[in-house]
Formats: C-alpha cells, structure tokens, sequence
C-alpha cells in the first residue's frame, strides 16, 4: 500500500461524531414509537431524538462548510472511476438526506407545537409557524426519506468495510477518528 493522506483532523472528528450520533438516533426514533412503552420512557426517547436532531443538523451543517474549505484528499488513483463517482454520489445524498431528515424533523416538531427542550432551554425562537398541515407534510417526508437514508448508510458502511479488508488506503483516509 502505498502512502495516503488523511483527512483533516477535525473532518474526521466530525465525520465520526455524526456517524455514532445517527446510529444511535435511528433505533431511538424507532424504539419511540412502538406501541406499549411507559409514557416516561416514550417521552424520554422522544426528548432525545428531537435533541440529538437538533445537534445532528449543526454538525452536519458544520461539516458542510468545513468540507466546502478543506478539501479531501485524492482517492487512490489504482480505483476505478465508477468507484469514485459513486464515492461522491453517495457522499453528497448522505449530507443531503441528513439535512433533509434534520429539518423536515424540526418543522415537524415546531410546526406541530411541540418543544425542543435544549433550544428552548437557550431562548431560541421556533422559526415555523404552528400548523397542523405543515406538521403532517414534514411528518411524511421525515417518515419517507429514512428509508434512502438507512439504504446509504448501509451503502457506506459496507463499502467502508471492504476497503478496510482490501487495505486499498481509503478507509485509512477516515481513521482514526482523532489524532495522526
């Protein structure tokens, strides 16, 4: 293997914050809505999915201008361009679709006036009007895109994972998460 570059330090702290925040908002924004939980335990998972949305949509918007102003390293040249165009494909609609399912959330919350405790604990004004159609709107595009989104992750996972057994230098790009 010949020698690669990494990605900046604070790309990869971002990339894998976010990637241990999705994975843990997915299951807790399914869990929340099973039939049968304690009121409490529904509301607590609630209260951490809206929150975790919250701070889920800074980070990403965060690593948006940050990769806007770092740019990645080349990806080996040995890659087959399909490989690499499908690389930025799946990138981009990652940043896209968590986009989308961070904001369709917070109108769907704000809209259907709900709060957000972390934002209202700060002051932070709802921005979305309160309405019951707009809620249910946002509600469904929520409930839609995750699947796409579920589908790309599993697409990057296990990409990430074959270029880890092939040692080909591209998760290298990524790891470790802090440090080098």
């Amino acid at each position: 293997m010949s020698e690669h570059k990494h990605y900046a330090g604070m790309t990869r702290f971002l990339h894998w914050t976010v990637a241990v925040m999705v994975l843990a908002t997915i299951p807790i924004g399914v869990i929340m809505l099973q039939e049968g939980l304690a009121r409490s335990t529904q509301n607590l998972l609630f209260i951490l999915h809206k929150n975790g949305g919250v701070i889920l949509l800074l980070l990403v918007v965060l690593r948006i201008l940050w990769r806007l102003a770092t740019p990645a390293p080349a990806l080996p040249a040995h890659l087959p361009l399909w490989q690499k165009r499908a690389a930025k494909a799946t990138q981009i609609s990652l940043y896209a679709l968590l986009l989308i399912m961070a904001i369709s959330g917070y109108i769907r919350v704000r809209a259907g006036g709900f709060p957000i405790e972390m934002l209202d604990a700060f002051g932070v004004p709802g921005f979305v009007p309160r309405s019951d159609a707009l809620a249910e709107t946002a509600k469904t595009i929520h409930a839609y895109a995750r699947f796409p989104l579920a589908a790309l992750i599993a697409l990057h996972i296990v990409a990430g994972l074959k270029h880890l057994l092939a040692k080909d230098g591209v998760f290298q790009h990524i790891w470790p998460p802090m440090g080098r």
